[in-house]
């Protein structure tokens, strides 16, 4: 009974806690007094240790509360069940988009909404830098120099994709190639903390 109630608790949190993590630390606070399986000062400690621990919080507090309430096969469920509704809706979206390439390959209309999608993800990357564009991150005119590469590099292989395929398959193979080399995300992100290391350090 307790690992059908750890499942059903946890499928819940994972099926209706948008907006990552820490938007679902309250649900996971809820179903977690309402059960009874946990003090509120346990509960705190638990969040304390998710948030240092490596992963999303909200895994980690699902992980966990499962292995405090019912060792280690509840923190197998409890971790299961959060993640199931997730994968479930993207397994779903990526067998329709497979069906929907198969079936559409080589239609233009369905070439240009894809396209279009692609400005629509550069806008919310976009949305969420400039949610990060504050003056403790932007202290000087070299943190916005640094900024600018970044994001210059991230953007250069949307932008350059359409003149690339035009070009012959051997430039366009080693460019690609290069592109996607100097646009992982990976790498600009230790380049810019190695940047920032020497700068300011």
């Amino acid at each position: 009974m307790l690992y059908l109630q750890l499942f059903i608790s946890f499928f819940k949190i994972g099926l209706f806690g948008f907006g990552g993590g820490l938007a679902i630390l309250s649900l996971i606070q809820m179903e977690v007094e309402q059960h009874g399986w946990m003090s509120q000062q346990e509960f705190v400690d638990i969040v304390a240790v998710s948030q240092v621990t490596p992963g999303p919080i909200g895994i980690n507090c699902a992980t966990y509360v499962g292995y405090t309430t019912a060792g280690f096969w509840g923190s197998v469920l409890a971790t299961t069940a959060i993640i199931l509704p997730s994968l479930i809706i993207m397994l779903s979206i990526c067998k329709a988009y497979f069906w929907l390439n198969k079936k559409f390959k080589g239609n233009p209309y369905f070439e240009q909404t894809l396209r279009m999608l692609r400005f629509t993800v550069l806008g919310l990357i976009a949305s969420a830098a400039l949610m990060l564009i504050k003056p403790t991150n932007f202290i000087d005119p070299i943190s916005w120099i640094i900024f600018g590469v970044v994001a210059f590099f991230t953007v250069l292989p949307q932008i350059t994709t359409p003149f690339i395929s035009k070009t012959t398959p051997p430039f366009r193979e080693g460019l690609g190639v290069g592109l996607n080399v100097l646009s992982h995300p990976i790498l600009l992100i230790v380049l810019a903390g190695v940047a920032g290391y020497f700068i300011y350090i």
